[in-house]
């Protein structure tokens, strides 16, 4: 069986130095990195885990689990979690949900058998009535909207004020007729139904009566939904002047839609979404609700690796900042 010191004697460095490769040290030159990853390979080395846990209690690994690894959203959030993880010396293995609470409880209970020392988990199929599940013997930290009391730290996004300040702004540029897409709002703690909140609430404020006919429930988070959705209310006669749409990523369909369709943005139609997911490099710009990313990540995997370093405290709720980008997608 390959050893560390094989390693070490083939590659010309210290037991020590492939250690702090093996473990994603970033104290490490890049060329030195190359050479230990090239004879690791070579040798064919193997870590066998079960033997570093035992020897010191530790996987160093957090397991991600998010419904969809494939949207923007969540690679980017992801790609922030991986860098914030390398920081603190841990590795980040990404496991994908699809939504049904089935599986994100799946990933909690699988978490123990595959090593991981801790997990955050994008909680979406979950809710209060399954919080007692979530008393597990290993750290967890969940994402998603504050349903649940006690169990685990958590981190959510400002969804509720975050679409009440989009749609505000919309209302700022002088839309009176704002459509809101979205998906289906019958989960009070979903992201539609919280972001559905904020736009009735920016409509209220703004002493706007609210227009059934411009609610438009779309089955997925796809541009190709946006597409769909936006030609059929403007074959069904639909005016509006707005349009707040539940993510960036349906926004750039909607966008797609709204061009079909003869329709300018922002002349005719002016468009805000939600997640600020390279939306700048639309034509025009997208404007957008920051739900600031890297605060969220590096917020939950410090919060994770504080459990796994046995600190004792009550259990955290954070509420991330965001920022309305304000593009050209919404200018006068």
């Amino acid at each position: 069986m390959v050893t560390i010191r094989d390693i070490a004697k083939v590659a010309g460095v210290s037991p020590m130095t492939v250690s702090n490769v093996l473990n994603s040290s970033p104290h490490v030159r890049d060329s030195t990195r190359a050479k230990v990853l090239k004879t690791i390979e070579e040798l064919d080395y193997r870590v066998n885990l079960a033997a570093r846990n035992l020897s010191r209690g530790k996987t160093h690994l957090i397991g991600l689990a998010v419904p969809e690894v494939g949207r923007p959203f969540y690679g980017q959030f992801g790609s922030a979690v991986i860098e914030r993880g390398r920081q603190h010396g841990f590795q980040i293995v990404i496991e994908q949900t699809q939504r049904p609470k089935e599986d994100e409880l799946t990933a909690l209970a699988l978490s123990r058998r595959r090593m991981y020392d801790g997990l955050i988990l994008s909680a979406v199929g979950l809710g209060r009535s399954d919080e007692d599940l979530l008393r597990v013997d290993f750290p967890v930290v969940i994402l998603g909207e504050r349903v649940f009391h006690d169990p685990v730290d958590h981190v959510s996004m400002p969804n509720v004020d975050g679409a009440f300040a989009a749609v505000t702004h919309l209302i700022d540029q002088g839309c009176r007729r704002i459509m809101a897409m979205h998906g289906p709002t019958t989960i009070a703690s979903g992201v539609s139904a919280l972001r559905h909140a904020g736009y009735l609430k920016a409509l209220e404020a703004a002493g706007l009566e609210p227009d059934p006919s411009l609610t438009v429930v779309i089955e997925d988070f796809t541009p190709d939904h946006g597409v769909a959705a936006i030609h059929r209310a403007v074959a069904d006669g639909v005016a509006f002047d707005g349009l707040f749409c539940v993510t960036d990523y349906v926004a750039m369909g909607a966008m797609r839609g709204l061009a079909d369709c003869g329709l300018r943005v922002p002349d005719d139609v002016k468009v805000i979404g939600f997640d600020n997911v390279d939306s700048r490099f639309l034509v025009p710009s997208l404007s957008s609700i920051d739900p600031s990313h890297e605060v969220m990540a590096t917020t939950a995997v410090d919060l994770l690796v504080a459990r796994i370093n046995g600190e004792e405290n009550d259990p955290s709720e954070v509420v991330t900042p965001f920022t309305v980008l304000k593009r050209e997608s919404t200018r006068m």
